[in-house]
């Protein structure tokens, strides 16, 4: 049985230094995250097992390189986990597959230049997953509808949240805005499911998808204990260290969106798989 990450956080977008959308905590998440993975045993802390793509380093390319390698010989058995820190946006759907019209993206470092990684994008890479293959995608990065770009600001001496989200192109935020009847990225599911349903059964998923928010808000980044964390990744690790990797993945989902509400925070993390492997211990 093989255990394999691919860990990515993004504080410098491209231009290289100042310039860019820059973010403050991506890379302090991708060391919590590294470092709860080893600690306990679910990934081991080698090259051979791990790797880890910050700021320039994170290309569109070499996330897709990344995850070429994280998901090739996979087998029945393997733990494999997908860990993204950074600027998330959202797009027109071109492919008719989302039922409100938009597609989800992450950006990595040149997204400007080299284009953003949509969900189709991912879909497409784990097609070919074999059946049994223990995959989990955690995400702490907006899946928002809002035309906001987050500043970090501080205020009376207070560390202010600012969203990870990433306007989209001004062609693809036109024909978002030019289509105003699309309705909120989030809402059809959110009926179908109960707003306060946190972890959604899909029985086709070939894989287990975290999110630091509803797919119609945004994740935050702020002052934690002396250091910009996200706000998601920081929960997600201290519960999962504290627990333990006996703990399931319903059970880890709950903590962290009470965790989170108990900080003040809005966003709501969400939690989707099949039925089974939501009721899992996590990472099995």
């Amino acid at each position: 049985m093989k255990r394999k990450a691919l860990l990515i956080g993004i504080n410098d977008y491209a231009p290289v230094g100042a310039g860019g959308p820059d973010l403050r905590g991506c890379v302090n998440d991708v060391r919590d995250m590294a470092n709860t993975l080893s600690a306990l045993g679910i990934v081991p802390a080698t090259p051979a097992t791990m790797r880890i793509l910050t700021d320039g380093r994170a290309t569109r390319a070499a996330i897709a390189s990344g995850l070429k390698w994280l998901c090739s010989k996979a087998v029945k058995g393997d733990v494999l986990v997908f860990y993204y820190s950074g600027h998330g946006s959202q797009v027109v759907d071109t492919s008719g597959d989302e039922p409100d019209g938009r597609d989800e993206t992450i950006c990595p470092h040149d997204y400007a230049t080299a284009g953003m990684i949509r969900d189709d994008d991912f879909r497409a890479a784990l097609n070919a997953l074999p059946a049994g293959v223990n995959l989990d995608i955690i995400f702490d990065s907006c899946h928002s509808g809002s035309a906001t770009r987050g500043s970090m600001d501080t205020l009376a001496g207070v560390q202010a949240s600012a969203p990870r989200y990433v306007e989209p192109p001004i062609d693809w935020g036109f024909f978002i805005d030019a289509n105003p009847l699309l309705p909120a990225r989030g809402i059809l599911r959110r009926r179908e499911t109960q707003e306060t349903k946190n972890a959604v059964a899909l029985p086709a998923l070939n894989h287990v998808l975290w999110s630091g928010c509803r797919d119609n808000q945004t994740s935050a980044e702020t002052l934690i204990g002396g250091a910009i964390r996200g706000v998601f990744t920081y929960n997600f690790c201290k519960v999962l260290r504290g627990a333990g990797p006996a703990i399931t993945r319903r059970k880890l989902d709950a903590q962290v969106t009470v965790n989170i509400r108990a900080m003040g925070q809005a966003q709501v993390p969400q939690l989707e798989g099949t039925a089974a492997s939501i009721g899992e211990r996590v990472f099995t």
